[in-house]
């Protein structure tokens, strides 16, 4: 391979280094010797390349060796062979000069610096392969292809959060799914409740009726199947309902400022739960005569049971949310004036109720498909034909559909503008259609209404080339020519839905007929009055709109989300994942969910880190300076974003500081590779302990390439204290290590290693 272009420029001082850094925006590096950072532009391992290369061994007096009484000073460009030629490092650092003598060839250790060891990227085959061909967690993708692939010479230590998961990533609700899959298999549904309730309040219908957007990317769908995420959310949503008295309280502390919502849907209710979780008086105004929006109206029962809704608001309401039905904002003497009055602050969340038309000839003989299932959550059988014709292809469309099926009508077709592999309801619901014996005519759509006598008898439908112009807008194309005509005794209309947005008195801002909002605020134009939901976005998700209804909820009451995911946490792989195994299709109890819970990854990055200096630095106390500060060596290592320090972009090592070991001091440097002329240790161990007598005290152990980060080992160090040198000691000290071990699906030899190298380390 070629390298990339790219300007060099030799550095004079460490302050010039890093202006050019701090200026490039990201778009310069520095290489200063032993960074691979040549094999990494040759192999274009990164989407971008440099524009700028920063060569930092130009720079002078920073290749020394200081020894003092307090210990060692080394410069940042000291060369590894001038660690292993430094006499006295030799003689009170041999820990040190052994990990730089295990530097691959004597070609390496020349041109090798200790600052640029230190600082190399992150060791894996994903993150390495040549042209980028792997967007990784560690490169800020949303996967970690060796936790279920290939990972021989990865992490039997755990992971480390260096981005969030897919499925977290993909859910509309930023549900940290990986984090309450992980207390589901431990058998705690508390604490997997409480994750799911930080996000979303109503997870046992969520659980029922979400289109789980965040299985769609599980990374397990490349492996076997993605985990059923949807199923065990219900468990736990119904767990939460079977326990409101635990979970859905009343604050400790009622607030003073009150707050209205327009609207008892799903962004309505989330942004009263969590209104009312912080203290606000909350009132929730309704047209409709009992809450819920289109979970109540608009979701056929057989979906979603009216009585799970009905439970849900019930918990709510014992929190001391109050709800007003029947009650159209804009009359019976409630306006949004009267509301902005009486309340602080006013969340708009009253839906897309309205069912868009057509504009032909005969189009008031149509049957709104929102009027349709409405009907049907009143507990009212609509009006129903014998031979049915739908207009969409949404989800909408598709709840019609089924419902009339199930109704009883003989002939239920679809129609929709959409080829069948864009039409824009979910593919799950769409397959529950054709299971239910629905015919769906995709790429055609309405030409004309037949009648005779004000009687529908069908519509002509004609062919449909194109939906959306070249700007990516709706402006559906036809051929004419191809032509059909399509019986039926009753068309319903479900082609979007709209807003009746008069109740505003036209003083919010809208574009073409939703609200605009402040995006990072939910905020409308009017002062203390906020929106959210589909009267902001347009028909979308449940779950969408429940995320809309807590950042409202969350701007209101000004409350800064936490995270469980951290990122740079280390992670417990779940190990019991690696084997291949299908989902669990009948989800009921805690034992199903807990077997499911068990194959989730708990995705995080298994990369290691394959410094051969780092583990013997830490393992020597050594603080490491830098341009800007002075950290221990335990500090500066850390796994995050194509990092394997702390280091800022334009922060760079300037010395090392090493203190001086005891006179009773035993060190050195255990390593353990394929070829010795290949610089990547499969394991590593750096040890340092003081001997009292013939007993262990005060040992350091640090692993290498056993995690994304040089490891110390503390229940080991603990182990050792006080113990003498001995093979007991050693065998008893690798038991220790079995019990902090998680090895993955191909790495488990890398145990051994450690074990023999712990042995090898009394030899």
């Amino acid at each position: 391979m070629t390298l990339r272009n790219f300007k060099h420029i030799s550095a004079s001082s460490l302050k010039e280094a890093c202006a050019i850094l701090s200026k490039s925006n990201g778009k310069a590096v520095a290489i200063a010797g032993g960074t691979d950072l040549l094999g990494v532009l040759k192999d274009k391992i990164h989407a971008q390349s440099p524009e700028i290369v920063v060569d930092l061994k130009t720079i002078p007096r920073l290749n020394y060796v200081k020894a003092t009484e307090k210990g060692l000073r080394i410069g940042a460009l000291t060369t590894l062979t001038d660690i292993c030629k430094n006499e006295t490092i030799k003689d009170q650092y041999a820990l040190l000069a052994q990990a730089a003598l295990s530097v691959a060839s004597p070609q390496l250790r020349n041109m090798g610096t200790l600052g640029g060891n230190i600082c190399q990227e992150p060791r894996c085959w994903y993150y390495r392969a040549p042209d980028d061909l792997f967007h990784c967690l560690r490169k800020g993708g949303n996967k970690c292809g060796a936790l279920l692939g290939e990972n021989r010479y990865h992490s039997i230590f755990g992971s480390v959060r260096v981005a969030q998961p897919a499925c977290s990533e993909t859910c509309p609700g930023n549900i940290e799914i990986p984090a309450y899959m992980d207390y589901v298999r431990k058998g705690d549904l508390r604490n997997a409740a409480l994750i799911i309730l930080e996000s979303n309040p109503i997870p046992a219908i969520t659980g029922r009726v979400c289109p789980h957007l965040c299985e769609s990317k599980c990374n397990r769908s490349e492996f076997d199947e993605a985990v059923s995420i949807r199923n065990v959310e219900q468990v736990v949503g119904d767990y939460i309902l079977d326990n409101a008295a635990e979970f859905l309280t009343p604050p400790k502390k009622q607030l003073k400022k009150s707050v209205a919502i327009v609207g008892a849907g799903p962004a309505g209710i989330s942004a009263a739960y969590y209104l009312r979780k912080a203290g606000y008086p909350v009132t929730v105004y309704d047209k409709m005569p009992e809450a819920g929006g289109m979970l109540t109206y608009g979701i056929p029962a057989d979906r979603l049971a009216k009585d799970v809704v009905q439970r849900q608001i019930n918990a709510f309401k014992t929190m001391g949310i109050e709800f007003k039905f029947n009650v159209t904002v804009g009359q019976q003497g409630v306006t949004l004036t009267d509301l902005r009055k009486k309340f602080q602050h006013v969340f708009l969340a009253s839906g897309a109720w309205g069912e868009r038309t057509l504009a032909m000839e005969k189009a008031e003989l149509l049957t709104p498909g929102i009027d349709f299932l409405a009907a049907m959550g009143l507990g009212k059988k609509p009006a129903l034909g014998k031979r049915v014709l739908i207009i969409g292809g949404g989800n909408v469309a598709v709840d019609v559909a089924v419902t009339a099926s199930r109704l009883g009508a003989e002939q239920v077709t679809m129609v929709c503008l959409e080829s069948r592999d864009t039409m824009p309801a979910f593919e799950e619901e769409i397959a529950e259609a054709l299971h239910e014996g629905v015919t769906i005519l995709p790429s055609f759509g309405p030409n004309k209404i037949m009648e005779k006598k004000g009687q529908l008898t069908g519509m002509e439908v004609v062919s449909c080339t194109s939906v959306f112009d070249e700007k990516a807008q709706f402006n559906p194309t036809f051929d004419e020519s191809v032509k059909q005509t399509i019986e039926a005794d009753q068309i319903i209309l479900a082609i979007g839905q709209s807003t009746d947005l008069s109740y505003t008195e036209d003083k919010v801002k809208t574009n073409h007929g939703w609200i605009v909002i402040n995006e990072a605020t939910r905020a409308t134009n009017l002062k203390g009055v906020y929106a959210g939901g589909d009267i902001v976005s347009g028909p979308a998700s449940i779950i969408h709109a429940v995320a809309a209804g807590r950042k409202a909820a969350y701007s209101i009451a000004r409350i800064t989300p936490e995270t469980r995911m951290p990122m740079g946490e280390s992670l417990e792989v779940n190990c019991d994942s690696h084997n291949k195994c299908n989902r669990t299709l009948d989800i009921k109890g805690i034992d199903d969910i807990q077997a499911e819970a068990a194959r989730c990854v708990n995705c995080g990055c298994i990369a290691v880190n394959a410094s051969d200096m780092a583990p013997a630095l830490m393992a020597l106390g050594a603080k490491i300076k830098t341009t800007r500060r002075i950290l221990s060596a335990a500090d500066f290592f850390a796994a995050n974003i194509m990092k394997c320090t702390v280091l800022d972009h334009d922060e760079l090592v300037e010395e090392i500081e090493i203190p001086a070991p005891k006179t009773t001091n035993r060190q050195g440097y255990q390593k353990f590779r394929i070829r010795n002329a290949i610089d990547f240790p499969i394991v590593s161990l750096a040890y340092s302990f003081d001997m009292d007598g013939d007993t262990i005290k005060d040992a350091n152990i640090v692993f290498g390439a056993v995690a994304p980060i040089p490891l110390r080992a503390p229940a080991i160090e603990a182990y050792l204290e006080g113990k003498q040198v001995n093979d007991e000691t050693a065998m008893a000290a690798g038991d220790v290590t079995m019990d902090s071990v998680k090895p993955l699906s191909k790495n488990a030899f890398k145990v051994q290693i450690v074990k023999a190298l712990l042995k090898k380390m009394f030899v």
